[in-house]
């Protein structure tokens, strides 16, 4: 009978030994997820300051470059301009009667812009863009591969010309948007 009572005595003190552990963790888990929002509010303040630091150094950036323009267009009109390079510009001869004596002014090479040599990045792209899309079309539609090629190449072509454009305003053969 000791046995049984001794054995009911512990099993009542480990459980609630148990039930106040529980209620530890719980207060423990209510306390890191107000440290844990805490330091979320802390990481939100800190990117605010962040973004108005930002904000003044664009604005004294702004201020900077305007002082700076300024000073340069008083420097300018202070200093006289000094003339180091002279150009000849023959307007009553045509471009095409240049005979190796005179310089060609006319021409586009000698205002400073790069002559389009070859097939363009757009043009290539299309001729690959509607073959490639010709022989898909046909492929995929079997019941009508006229049609489907058609289609296809219509589709590949502008997929292709989009494509190919892009690469000459990257390379700088058409002007940017």
């Amino acid at each position: 009978m000791k046995n049984i009572v001794l054995a009911g005595f512990l099993s009542v003190i480990t459980l609630t030994a148990c039930k106040k552990d529980d209620q530890v963790a719980e207060k423990s888990l209510e306390q890191q997820k107000m440290e844990f929002q805490a330091r979320q509010l802390e990481i939100e303040k800190q990117k605010l300051a962040i973004e108005k630091e930002r904000f003044a150094y664009e604005a004294q950036k702004r201020e900077d470059s305007i002082a700076e323009v300024q000073k340069a267009k008083t420097a300018a009109a202070a200093a006289p301009q000094v003339i180091r390079e002279t150009k000849t510009i023959y307007r009553d001869r045509p471009a095409s009667s240049s005979n190796g004596n005179y310089a060609d002014n006319g021409s586009t090479a000698s205002q400073g812009t790069t002559q389009k040599k070859g097939i363009s990045e757009a043009a290539k792209g299309t001729a690959i863009g509607v073959v490639s899309g010709a022989a898909l079309g046909a492929i995929v539609n079997k019941k009508n591969r006229g049609g489907g090629a058609v289609v296809g190449g219509i589709i590949g072509g502008a997929t292709g010309y989009t494509l190919g454009r892009a690469q000459d305003r990257k390379s700088g053969r058409v002007e940017p948007r």
